[in-house]
C-alpha cells in the first residue's frame, strides 16, 4: 500500500490522499484549497494523477477545504462511486452547488472588469450536480466493501454534522492492515454533536 500526500500537507486546507493498493486506486477527500493568493491557481492545475484511473472516493466531511474540488474530480473523468455519510450528502448538496455559484459570480465579475488575468470558474453550479449523482451516503458504523479487497466503516467525528473518522482494511497478498483516516476531529463535550469516537487499533493514521 503507498499513500501520496496531495493536500493538507504542511498546511490545514485542501485534504486530498491517494492510496495505491496492489489491486485500486482511491482518494480520501478531494479538498479546494483555501486562503492566501496563490489558492485560485493551486485549485485551477490539473491533479497529480489521472482521475479517470480512480476507483472509488471516501469522503470525510462536507467541508469545502475536504469536498471543493469532487466536481472538477467528475470533470476530469472519474465515474466510479464518492462514499460518504448521510448527512454529508445532504449538506453537499448545498455546499458544492453554492460553490459553483460563488466560482462563476467571481469569473464573471472578473470578465467585467476586463481583469487580464481573470481564470473561468473550476466547475458551475450544473457540474456540481452532476457530481452529486456519484454521491453514495452510509450510515455511521455500517461496514462496506467499495472495492473486494478494501472494508471501510464510517465513525462519528464530532467535528460537524456528518464528519467522520474512516476506517479502512486493506488486503493485500492476504494482509490485512488497517488505515485511519481522521478527517477534522471536534471537541468532546459539546451540546450538538457526539464525542468524537475512539478509534482502539490501526496499522498507519493520515
Amino acid at each position: 500500500m503507498k499513500i501520496t500526500f496531495l493536500g493538507a500537507a504542511r498546511e490545514v486546507t485542501g485534504s486530498c490522499y491517494l492510496v495505491e493498493t496492489d489491486q485500486c486506486r482511491f482518494l480520501i477527500d478531494c479538498g479546494m484549497v483555501q486562503g492566501g493568493r496563490e489558492a485560485p491557481a493551486r485549485n485551477h492545475k490539473p491533479f497529480d494523477f489521472d482521475p479517470r484511473g480512480i476507483d472509488f472516493v471516501l469522503l470525510t466531511h462536507a467541508h469545502i477545504d475536504h469536498s471543493g474540488l469532487l466536481p472538477k474530480l467528475v470533470l476530469n473523468g472519474i465515474d466510479g462511486p464518492i462514499y460518504t455519510t448521510r448527512a454529508t450528502t445532504d449538506l453537499l448538496s448545498v455546499m458544492l452547488p453554492d460553490s459553483g455559484h460563488i466560482q462563476e459570480m467571481e469569473a464573471d465579475r472578473a470578465k467585467r472588469r476586463h481583469k487580464p488575468d481573470a481564470l473561468p470558474p473550476i466547475y458551475t453550479v450544473q457540474d456540481a450536480k452532476n457530481c452529486l449523482k456519484q454521491v453514495k451516503p452510509i450510515d455511521y458504523n455500517e461496514r462496506f466493501a467499495p472495492h473486494p479487497s478494501i472494508a471501510c466503516c464510517f465513525r462519528d467525528a464530532g467535528h460537524i454534522l456528518g464528519s467522520a473518522i474512516i476506517e479502512i482494511w486493506v488486503t493485500e497478498n492476504g494482509v490485512t492492515r488497517k488505515l485511519v483516516a481522521s478527517g477534522d476531529l471536534g471537541q468532546p463535550g459539546r451540546p450538538i454533536l457526539k464525542d468524537p469516537t475512539n478509534i482502539e487499533q490501526a496499522d498507519a493514521v493520515d
